[in-house]
Protein backbone atom coordinates (compact mmCIF):
# COMPACT_ATOMS: atom_id res chain seq x y z
CA UNK A 1 0.00 0.00 0.00
CA UNK A 2 1.24 3.22 -0.74
CA UNK A 3 2.19 5.39 1.97
CA UNK A 4 0.79 8.82 2.52
CA UNK A 5 3.92 10.42 4.01
CA UNK A 6 6.52 12.17 1.63
CA UNK A 7 9.30 13.11 4.02
CA UNK A 8 10.32 11.57 7.44
CA UNK A 9 13.50 13.28 8.62
CA UNK A 10 14.43 11.35 12.37
CA UNK A 11 17.41 12.68 14.69
CA UNK A 12 18.82 14.06 11.65
CA UNK A 13 22.85 15.27 12.36
CA UNK A 14 25.35 16.30 9.82
CA UNK A 15 28.83 18.32 9.50
CA UNK A 16 31.44 19.69 7.94
CA UNK A 17 34.24 18.14 9.74
CA UNK A 18 34.17 19.45 12.84
CA UNK A 19 31.73 22.06 12.14
CA UNK A 20 27.90 21.20 13.13
CA UNK A 21 25.49 22.21 10.01
CA UNK A 22 22.58 19.92 11.08
CA UNK A 23 21.98 19.15 15.05
CA UNK A 24 19.56 16.65 15.49
CA UNK A 25 16.50 17.83 13.19
CA UNK A 26 13.15 15.90 13.16
CA UNK A 27 9.93 16.29 11.01
CA UNK A 28 7.65 14.93 8.80
CA UNK A 29 5.06 16.04 5.85
CA UNK A 30 2.56 14.44 4.20
CA UNK A 31 2.59 13.83 0.30
CA UNK A 32 0.81 17.19 -1.75
CA UNK A 33 2.21 19.45 1.19
CA UNK A 34 4.47 22.66 -0.34
CA UNK A 35 7.26 23.14 2.74
CA UNK A 36 9.20 26.44 2.47
CA UNK A 37 12.78 26.12 3.90
CA UNK A 38 14.06 29.08 5.77
CA UNK A 39 17.29 30.69 7.43
CA UNK A 40 20.55 32.69 7.19
CA UNK A 41 22.91 31.95 4.89
CA UNK A 42 25.20 29.17 6.16
CA UNK A 43 22.57 28.01 8.29
CA UNK A 44 21.76 24.57 6.74
CA UNK A 45 19.41 25.07 4.28
CA UNK A 46 20.75 23.54 1.28
CA UNK A 47 22.36 20.37 3.40
CA UNK A 48 19.32 19.78 4.34
CA UNK A 49 17.62 19.49 0.79
CA UNK A 50 20.90 17.87 -0.24
CA UNK A 51 20.26 15.03 2.75
CA UNK A 52 17.10 14.47 1.85
CA UNK A 53 17.89 14.00 -1.36
CA UNK A 54 20.32 11.37 -1.05
CA UNK A 55 23.16 13.38 -2.75
CA UNK A 56 24.65 13.66 0.89
CA UNK A 57 24.58 11.10 3.47
CA UNK A 58 23.89 11.76 7.38
CA UNK A 59 26.21 11.19 10.23
CA UNK A 60 23.68 10.23 12.20
CA UNK A 61 19.76 9.97 12.04
CA UNK A 62 17.66 8.80 9.23
CA UNK A 63 15.64 10.49 6.19
CA UNK A 64 12.57 8.79 4.26
CA UNK A 65 11.63 10.06 0.95
CA UNK A 66 8.83 8.43 -0.43
CA UNK A 67 8.71 5.12 1.96
CA UNK A 68 12.26 4.05 1.24
CA UNK A 69 15.82 5.70 1.51
CA UNK A 70 16.81 8.73 -0.63
CA UNK A 71 18.82 6.61 -2.97
CA UNK A 72 16.18 4.37 -3.77
CA UNK A 73 13.12 6.85 -4.42
CA UNK A 74 14.83 10.38 -5.93
CA UNK A 75 14.39 9.21 -9.33
CA UNK A 76 10.50 9.88 -8.30
CA UNK A 77 11.26 13.55 -7.73
CA UNK A 78 12.62 16.22 -9.41
CA UNK A 79 15.14 18.71 -8.73
CA UNK A 80 16.36 22.61 -9.50
CA UNK A 81 19.60 23.53 -7.53
CA UNK A 82 20.69 26.80 -6.58
CA UNK A 83 23.31 26.63 -9.29
CA UNK A 84 22.35 24.81 -12.24
CA UNK A 85 25.04 23.46 -14.71
CA UNK A 86 22.99 24.86 -17.57
CA UNK A 87 25.31 26.50 -20.13
CA UNK A 88 24.10 29.96 -21.43
CA UNK A 89 26.86 30.02 -24.09
CA UNK A 90 25.71 26.49 -25.34
CA UNK A 91 23.91 26.27 -28.44
CA UNK A 92 21.15 24.19 -26.74
CA UNK A 93 17.10 25.28 -27.91
CA UNK A 94 14.45 25.56 -24.84
CA UNK A 95 12.87 22.47 -26.40
CA UNK A 96 15.99 20.83 -26.00
CA UNK A 97 16.70 21.47 -22.26
CA UNK A 98 12.58 20.36 -20.92
CA UNK A 99 13.82 17.06 -23.52
CA UNK A 100 16.61 16.32 -21.07
CA UNK A 101 14.10 15.97 -18.36
CA UNK A 102 13.37 12.64 -19.58
CA UNK A 103 17.23 11.72 -20.31
CA UNK A 104 16.67 9.24 -16.76
CA UNK A 105 13.75 7.31 -18.61
CA UNK A 106 14.90 7.29 -22.35
CA UNK A 107 18.66 6.72 -21.52
CA UNK A 108 21.60 8.65 -22.08
CA UNK A 109 22.80 7.80 -26.09
CA UNK A 110 19.51 7.00 -27.03
CA UNK A 111 16.79 8.93 -29.12
CA UNK A 112 13.86 10.65 -27.90
CA UNK A 113 10.48 9.14 -28.81
CA UNK A 114 7.17 10.98 -31.00
CA UNK A 115 5.72 10.45 -27.02
CA UNK A 116 8.70 12.34 -25.62
CA UNK A 117 8.64 15.32 -27.79
CA UNK A 118 4.29 15.40 -27.35
CA UNK A 119 5.34 15.48 -23.42
CA UNK A 120 7.77 18.37 -23.65
CA UNK A 121 5.29 20.58 -25.93
CA UNK A 122 2.81 20.31 -23.51
CA UNK A 123 4.89 21.19 -21.24
CA UNK A 124 6.04 24.19 -22.41
CA UNK A 125 2.74 24.84 -23.30
CA UNK A 126 1.75 25.03 -19.22
CA UNK A 127 4.31 27.16 -18.75
CA UNK A 128 4.54 29.85 -21.79
CA UNK A 129 7.54 28.39 -23.47
CA UNK A 130 5.57 27.38 -26.85
CA UNK A 131 6.54 30.95 -28.28
CA UNK A 132 10.19 30.28 -27.06
CA UNK A 133 10.72 27.02 -27.68
CA UNK A 134 13.34 27.10 -30.76
CA UNK A 135 15.14 29.98 -29.09
CA UNK A 136 18.65 29.79 -27.90
CA UNK A 137 18.68 29.34 -23.88
CA UNK A 138 20.71 32.52 -23.89
CA UNK A 139 18.41 34.48 -25.88
CA UNK A 140 16.00 34.15 -22.68
CA UNK A 141 15.70 36.69 -19.36
CA UNK A 142 16.42 35.05 -16.14
CA UNK A 143 12.60 34.28 -15.32
CA UNK A 144 12.41 32.77 -18.95
CA UNK A 145 14.94 30.23 -18.02
CA UNK A 146 13.71 29.45 -14.40
CA UNK A 147 10.53 28.34 -16.54
CA UNK A 148 12.16 26.50 -18.98
CA UNK A 149 14.25 24.36 -15.75
CA UNK A 150 10.69 23.89 -13.82
CA UNK A 151 10.15 22.40 -17.34
CA UNK A 152 13.03 20.21 -17.23
CA UNK A 153 12.23 19.16 -13.49
CA UNK A 154 8.62 18.47 -14.38
CA UNK A 155 8.46 16.97 -17.83
CA UNK A 156 8.85 13.50 -16.18
CA UNK A 157 5.98 13.99 -14.16
CA UNK A 158 7.88 13.44 -10.85
CA UNK A 159 5.26 12.90 -7.21
CA UNK A 160 7.60 15.91 -5.56
CA UNK A 161 10.18 18.73 -6.48
CA UNK A 162 12.60 19.92 -4.42
CA UNK A 163 13.44 23.87 -5.55
CA UNK A 164 16.94 25.64 -3.72
CA UNK A 165 16.49 29.18 -4.07
CA UNK A 166 14.64 29.33 -7.39
CA UNK A 167 13.94 33.01 -7.87
CA UNK A 168 17.29 34.13 -6.56
CA UNK A 169 18.31 35.92 -9.39
CA UNK A 170 15.16 37.11 -11.02
CA UNK A 171 12.89 40.06 -10.56
CA UNK A 172 9.69 40.44 -8.81
CA UNK A 173 7.41 39.81 -11.31
CA UNK A 174 9.29 36.78 -12.60
CA UNK A 175 9.28 35.25 -9.18
CA UNK A 176 5.62 35.75 -8.77
CA UNK A 177 5.03 33.56 -11.91
CA UNK A 178 7.48 31.19 -10.98
CA UNK A 179 5.96 30.77 -7.61
CA UNK A 180 2.34 31.05 -9.62
CA UNK A 181 3.49 28.08 -11.52
CA UNK A 182 4.81 26.07 -8.21
CA UNK A 183 1.24 26.79 -6.37
CA UNK A 184 -0.80 24.96 -9.74
CA UNK A 185 1.58 22.20 -9.95
CA UNK A 186 1.21 21.32 -5.96
CA UNK A 187 -3.12 21.74 -6.53
CA UNK A 188 -2.40 18.93 -8.94
CA UNK A 189 -0.92 17.16 -6.29
CA UNK A 190 2.66 17.33 -6.34
CA UNK A 191 4.86 17.77 -3.40
CA UNK A 192 6.83 20.80 -2.98
CA UNK A 193 10.05 21.36 -1.24
CA UNK A 194 11.19 25.06 -1.32
CA UNK A 195 14.21 26.69 -0.09
CA UNK A 196 13.91 30.25 -0.49
CA UNK A 197 15.27 33.78 0.94
CA UNK A 198 12.32 35.65 0.90
CA UNK A 199 10.02 35.38 3.87
CA UNK A 200 7.16 38.05 2.80
CA UNK A 201 6.68 35.36 0.02
CA UNK A 202 5.70 32.24 1.70
CA UNK A 203 2.49 33.25 3.62
CA UNK A 204 0.85 33.07 0.09
CA UNK A 205 2.39 29.78 -1.19
CA UNK A 206 3.47 27.22 1.35
CA UNK A 207 1.46 25.17 3.80
CA UNK A 208 4.42 24.30 6.56
CA UNK A 209 7.73 25.96 7.36
CA UNK A 210 11.18 24.83 8.66
CA UNK A 211 13.76 27.24 9.69
CA UNK A 212 16.96 26.31 9.92
CA UNK A 213 20.03 27.59 11.62
CA UNK A 214 21.97 24.43 12.48
CA UNK A 215 19.11 23.75 14.62
CA UNK A 216 15.40 23.19 13.34
CA UNK A 217 12.16 24.68 14.27
CA UNK A 218 9.24 23.09 11.96
CA UNK A 219 5.33 24.87 12.02
CA UNK A 220 3.35 21.90 10.02
CA UNK A 221 0.33 24.54 9.65
CA UNK A 222 2.60 27.05 8.17
CA UNK A 223 2.04 29.60 11.33
CA UNK A 224 4.95 31.32 12.30
CA UNK A 225 6.09 33.74 15.22
CA UNK A 226 8.33 36.98 15.19
CA UNK A 227 10.54 35.12 18.07
CA UNK A 228 11.19 32.26 15.97
CA UNK A 229 12.34 34.03 13.17
CA UNK A 230 14.29 36.10 15.41
CA UNK A 231 15.91 33.08 17.01
CA UNK A 232 16.56 31.40 13.38
CA UNK A 233 18.43 33.96 11.68
CA UNK A 234 20.09 35.22 15.35
CA UNK A 235 19.06 39.22 15.44
CA UNK A 236 15.37 40.69 14.56
CA UNK A 237 14.19 40.59 11.33
CA UNK A 238 11.22 42.45 9.87
CA UNK A 239 9.00 40.66 7.64
CA UNK A 240 8.81 42.50 4.29
CA UNK A 241 6.61 41.03 1.45
CA UNK A 242 6.41 43.32 -1.59
CA UNK A 243 8.85 45.84 0.06
CA UNK A 244 6.38 46.56 3.02
CA UNK A 245 7.13 45.70 6.11
CA UNK A 246 3.92 44.04 7.91
CA UNK A 247 3.25 40.98 9.85
CA UNK A 248 2.79 38.16 7.02
CA UNK A 249 2.68 35.23 9.59
CA UNK A 250 0.85 34.48 13.15
CA UNK A 251 1.78 33.48 16.00
CA UNK A 252 1.13 30.27 17.23
CA UNK A 253 -0.76 31.83 20.67
CA UNK A 254 -3.15 34.45 18.91
CA UNK A 255 -2.21 36.82 21.49
CA UNK A 256 -0.04 39.10 18.91
CA UNK A 257 3.89 39.21 18.42
CA UNK A 258 5.91 37.93 21.36
CA UNK A 259 9.38 38.87 19.62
Amino acid sequence: MKSNTAIVVDDLTFSYGSRVAIDHAAFSIERGDFLGIIGPNGGGKTTLLRLMLGLLRPDGGSITLLGAPPMKTRGSVGYIPQETNLNTSFPVTVRDVVLMGLTGRRGIGRNFSPADTTRAAIMMERLGLTPVGNRPIAQLSGGQRQKVLLGRAMVADPEMLFLDEPTASIDTSGEDEIYDHLRLLNKTGVTVVLVTHNIGVLSRYVKSVACINRQLYFHPDGRLDQATINKTFGCPVDIIAHGVPHRVFHDHTGEGDDG
